[in-house]
C-alpha cells in the first residue's frame, strides 16, 4: 500500500494549523464581547479562590469563574445586547456589583473588582 505524501508542509492546512489565527479562521463575532479582570483583597492582595459571578440581566443566567492564585478571571462570549451585572466573592467578603453597559461598545471590559467586608442584612 503506498503511502500518500502532503503537498504542502502542514498537510492540507498549507502554511496554517487550525486554531492559530492563520487565514480561513473565521472573524470575531460582531455581537460578541469579553470581560475580564482581576480579583483583589482590601489590602490590594490578589485573592485566589474568589468565585465571580457574572449575571445577564434578560435572561438572568449567572455564570461563574473561580480565580487561580493571579485573581484573573475571564468571561468570553458574552452579547453586546445585554447588560451584565459582575460580583466576586471569597472568604468571606464580597464586592460590590458592577454592571457592563450596552452601551459599552468595547469588545474587551475590564472590569477589577475589590473585596469589601461583608454586610449582614439587618434584622
Amino acid at each position: 500500500m503506498a503511502q500518500q505524501s502532503s503537498p504542502s508542509p502542514g498537510g492540507s492546512y498549507g502554511n496554517w494549523l487550525p486554531g492559530t489565527g492563520g487565514k480561513g479562521q473565521a472573524k470575531e463575532d460582531a455581537n460578541t464581547r469579553a470581560v475580564q479582570g482581576a480579583v483583589k483583597s482590601a489590602d490590594d492582595q490578589v485573592v485566589e479562590g474568589a468565585v465571580v459571578q457574572i449575571k445577564n440581566t434578560k435572561s438572568m443566567q449567572v455564570r461563574s469563574f473561580i480565580t487561580k492564585a493571579d485573581g484573573i478571571f475571564t468571561f468570553t462570549g458574552l452579547s453586546t445586547a445585554v447588560d451584565y451585572e459582575i460580583r466576586a466573592a471569597a472568604k468571606g467578603m464580597e464586592s460590590p456589583v458592577r454592571t457592563v453597559s450596552t452601551f459599552d461598545d468595547r469588545k474587551r471590559v475590564i472590569v477589577n473588582l475589590k473585596l469589601e467586608n461583608k454586610v449582614e442584612p439587618k434584622k
